[in-house]
């Protein structure tokens, strides 16, 4: 396969609050946009964001990747939380496309990203296609992980935790803790409607979110499909290339469907 002739195209969207949000667009022509999510501390540079857009638009379909506020080169403040104001983001996204005569035929989204894209379809009922690449099931596990042991003591007595992962410093306030403790993604997904088709995939080895958590997912998602793709782990080092294609070939036959549906 040749690699992609086309320049990404910035574009900025200014979201609910004001602020701007900043992506990239590889447009081909079609009419059709996937949007893409990135996920927690990530960015729209993000390997999982780059290698699945280059996969769509070699099969010529048009793909945004963008920075959630907070994240990236976007406007905003970065937060533990922010579920519900990325949801938001992603609605000013696809309110965008749509104003601009495309049609967002389906959003993509890792790890946080997969929540996101599935709150949003708890929420909004714009989009009949939704992917969800490693989402987490239960957000109040996986706290331990990044901020250890007596986190919420420790928030309460000093204000904040100051995180550092790599070249990444963070900072988790209570609203942010809280604001992802009350997320429910059981009780959103029941309210997904079963005319949206969710895809879900996940690594068997993945280290950072549970594969038990994609089952999960499938028990309780009317319109589901999942895919376990062997020995992957959460950012698909060594399984990129398996997971554009998966991704791509659930895409393309949900476009073609929809094809047939509205001829």
């Amino acid at each position: 396969m040749a690699d992609p002739v086309t320049q990404p195209l910035k574009i900025v969207i200014i979201n609910d609050s004001g602020e701007k949000l900043v992506g990239l667009l590889q447009d081909t022509g079609s009419k059709e946009v996937i949007i893409l999510c990135h996920g927690f501390t990530a960015s729209k540079e993000d390997g999982v964001m780059v290698k699945n857009c280059v996969a769509l638009e070699k099969e010529g379909i048009s793909a945004f990747r963008f920075d959630f506020s907070g994240n990236g080169e976007s406007d905003g403040s970065f937060s533990f939380g922010n579920y519900m104001k990325e949801v938001e983001d992603l609605h000013a996204v696809v309110k965008h496309f749509n104003g601009a005569n495309r049609i967002v035929s389906a959003i993509v989204g890792h790890s946080k990203g997969g929540d996101v894209v599935l709150l949003y379809a708890s929420k909004y009922h714009d989009v009949r296609t939704v992917v969800n690449l490693s989402g987490r099931y239960d957000l109040k596990k996986g706290i331990v992980e990044k901020l250890g042991d007596s986190f919420t003591e420790r928030i309460k007595k000093e204000g904040y935790i100051d995180v550092k992962k790599g070249k990444v410093t963070y900072r988790v306030t209570m609203e942010g803790l809280m604001d992802r403790l009350n997320i429910d993604m059981h009780e959103a997904c029941l309210k997904i409607d079963k005319e949206c088709r969710v895809f879900t995939v996940h690594g068997s080895a993945d280290e950072v979110i549970p594969v038990e958590d994609a089952y999960q997912f499938s028990k309780i998602i009317r319109n589901h499909k999942l895919h376990i793709i062997e020995g992957a782990n959460h950012c698909y080092t060594e399984h990129q290339a398996e997971l554009a294609s998966v991704v791509m070939d659930f895409i393309n036959a949900c476009l073609r469907q929809d094809k047939g549906t509205s001829g």
